[in-house]
């Protein structure tokens, strides 16, 4: 059973740091790239940050480039997202996804990172 697991969020002042983290269970973990996806209120889903399966290659949205790192540990198939320099458009719901086959119509229950004074 495919499960994808997000945990971490919280509010969080302006200019403030904060690490989120996501389980992937079910699926091949470490053959596949992972991604973090963010919707806020009223938005779509959007694509914040990629890593290849073995972690050598990252992609980051221009608005989050040199303020969010996303690393990987395929020991505890896990993946985390650090975001430092937190600004209130990065308020969200945050949701990680794996490009396996078997996750292409999933998402978890997200977890939510909410940024204001």
């Amino acid at each position: 059973q495919v499960q994808l697991v997000e945990s971490g969020g919280t509010w969080v002042q302006p200019g403030g740091s904060l690490t989120i983290s996501c389980g992937g269970f079910g699926f091949a973990f470490s053959r596949y790239a992972m991604t973090w996806n963010r919707q806020a209120p009223g938005k779509g889903r959007e694509l914040v940050a990629r890593i290849s399966n073995d972690g050598s290659k990252t992609f980051y949205e221009d608005s989050v480039k040199g303020r969010f790192t996303v690393s990987r540990d395929n020991a505890r198939n896990t993946i985390d997202l650090q975001m430092d320099g937190l600004k209130p458009e990065d308020t969200a719901m945050y949701y990680c996804n794996s490009e396996s086959p078997l996750t292409q119509d999933y998402w978890g229950q997200g977890t939510q990172v909410t940024v204001s004074a």
